[in-house]
């Protein structure tokens, strides 16, 4: 057993298959960064071998239909505890977390990452128990009833490394919309936080045996390689798989689900452009350059809506608001990049960037240790640039960078967006004091509106609220479904829900939401026609 050549003689962290922490199966093994130090954290984790995932899909597998048919209440019950589990253990698992990532462990971690991980868990575990989710559908003269249920096989879950607790594969968003309708989960850690996921994984494990639910519901494996990745998601056994990453990285996963006939729900490239309306510029353009780069350097830009794009009419004010940006760019950085790769990926995209044109302002250059950092960046490019080469200037990077479009009128502004992939989210700022800018806004915002998830108004993209009315998502590349979102309970649970219809079935036979009788006397059914929670 090696690690990049050397003899392994530490122990090596197990995984979590079968309902317990087991010795892992692997020929490699890593280890996470601080990268506030660049410093490499023990302990030492498996890179896993094809027959953990072997090992990981059976146990998975033979509980498919056991948890298809467990009640609505008993996953409420493991969603609730767990969430009780995970504040009992908060201060260890922000400490591990800040550790392994260096986001701000006070104003991010714990003031906001964590109370959004408990505050999913008990959105799901209350709208388990509502049922109205499933939308159980009756018509009584016909008598045919359907209702959203289980897919019928298991829900593999890749994590990303930028937040660590609130879309963690053991704790996160896909995770709560998989058990919440009825799946077992394979879910794979970022090797950037892996002990994160360790703490999360035994106080998940803890919940299952206080819940009911089987021990094996969920298997985490902390690492494997790109071709058992693909392997995986291949499976017969697998129903669906959600990942959250870089595109390369999710479309490789995409073709080899596509090809095995699997659901694949992906968030993948977003670069959220914002349209700034050359009346508000005239009014307020200190004031936007600093809104501009608070959410661009928020979490260090490794969030996937910070702001990339920012277009505006070239003109003696938008050189004002183009000199304020210089400005606040050259602020030093707050934070640290989450790995040496994410900092490598950064100056490949910069170099990228001027190889295609743009003019570097301010920034482009890492910065030299300890840890990982990198100079805020700024580049700009004129609307007639963009329009030669669109794609060139629309690849997702993580750090403080942005890119100014700077467009010649009203109409080049229209053209670029009509020429913008599709995103996650944008926003079109604008004068409220006055009608000069109104013209311009109602020619835009209907090119914008197909072309994003969220359209914000005088707002910036980076607050993604846990809210049912929340849609993240967005056309591609942003997704690979615009019609679904990974946040916003209950409808995320969607992506993992089959319809299922019953026809001519007795009410003896039917699952308890389309029977006569209301299950809970509060759940919403469509009835004939009608919105109602009164028996039938």
């Amino acid at each position: 057993m090696r690690n990049k050549g050397f003899l392994i003689t530490e122990a090596v962290e197990p995984v979590l298959i079968g309902g317990g922490f087991r010795p892992a199966s692997f020929s490699e093994t890593f280890q996470a960064y601080n990268p506030a130090t660049g410093e490499k954290l023990p302990p030492l984790y498996p890179v896993s071998s094809w027959r953990d995932l072997e090992l990981a899909l059976k146990e998975s597998h033979q509980l498919v239909p056991e948890l298809a048919l467990t009640s609505p209440e008993k996953r409420a019950r493991f969603l609730s505890l767990y969430a009780d589990l995970l504040e009992k253990q908060r201060l260890e698992i922000i400490s591990r977390a800040y550790l392994e990532t260096a986001l701000p462990a006070e104003a991010r971690l714990n003031q906001s990452e964590f109370p959004r991980l408990i505050n999913q868990l008990r959105q799901a575990a209350a709208a388990c128990e509502d049922r109205s989710w499933c939308q159980a559908t009756i018509d009584t003269k016909l008598n045919i009833r359907s209702k959203y249920g289980p897919l019928g096989g298991v829900v593999v879950i890749f994590s990303p490394n930028n937040f660590p607790l609130a879309f963690n594969a053991v704790g996160g968003s896909d995770l709560v919309s998989a058990i919440a309708t009825g799946h077992p989960v394979i879910g794979k850690a970022h090797p950037g936080h892996p002990g994160t996921t360790k703490l999360m994984a035994e106080c998940l494990l803890e919940a299952l045996r206080g819940s009911g639910l089987p021990l094996s519901t969920v298997q985490m494996l902390y690492h494997f390689s790109s071709d058992d990745g693909f392997r995986l998601v291949s499976q017969p056994e697998v129903a669906a798989v959600a990942f959250t990453g870089s595109r390369p990285s999710g479309l490789k996963l995409k073709e080899a689900a596509d090809r095995a006939g699997k659901l694949f729900y992906g968030e993948m490239s977003s670069v959220n452009p914002v349209f700034f309306l050359p009346d508000l510029i005239r009014e307020k353009a200190g004031f936007l350059a600093s809104e501009l780069f608070a959410s661009c350097s928020s979490g260090s830009g490794q969030f996937c809506t910070k702001p990339g794009l920012a277009i505006f009419i070239d003109d003696e004010n938008s050189r004002i608001f183009l000199r304020h940006l210089r400005q606040v760019y050259a602020e030093p950085p707050s934070g640290y990049l989450l790995s040496p790769a994410v900092q490598h990926n950064l100056a490949e995209a910069i170099a990228r960037l001027k190889e295609a044109g743009a003019e570097l302002l301010i920034g482009g250059q890492p910065l030299p240790g300890p840890g990982f950092r990198f100079e805020p960046t700024l580049l700009a490019i004129s609307g007639e640039q963009f329009l030669k080469e669109p794609a060139a200037f629309q690849t997702e990077a993580f750090g403080t960078l942005a890119v100014a479009i700077l467009v010649k009128e009203a109409s080049e502004m229209i053209k670029v967006a009509e020429n913008l992939e599709g995103n996650l989210t944008a926003a079109i700022y604008y004068s409220s004091s006055s009608t000069a800018d109104e013209k311009l806004y109602r020619q835009l915002e209907p090119v914008v509106r197909l072309k994003v998830g969220r359209l914000l108004n005088n707002k910036m993209p980076t607050g993604v609220a846990v809210s049912p009315a929340m849609h993240h998502g967005g056309p591609y590349p942003a997704t690979n479904h615009p019609g679904f979102t990974s946040v916003g309970i209950p409808a995320s649970f969607l992506r993992l829900a089959a319809r299922h219809c019953y026809d001519n079935v007795s009410d003896e036979y039917l699952p308890e939401e389309l029977r006569a009788k209301n299950p809970t006397g509060r759940m919403w059914r469509l009835v004939d026609g009608t919105w109602t929670t009164e028996d039938i």
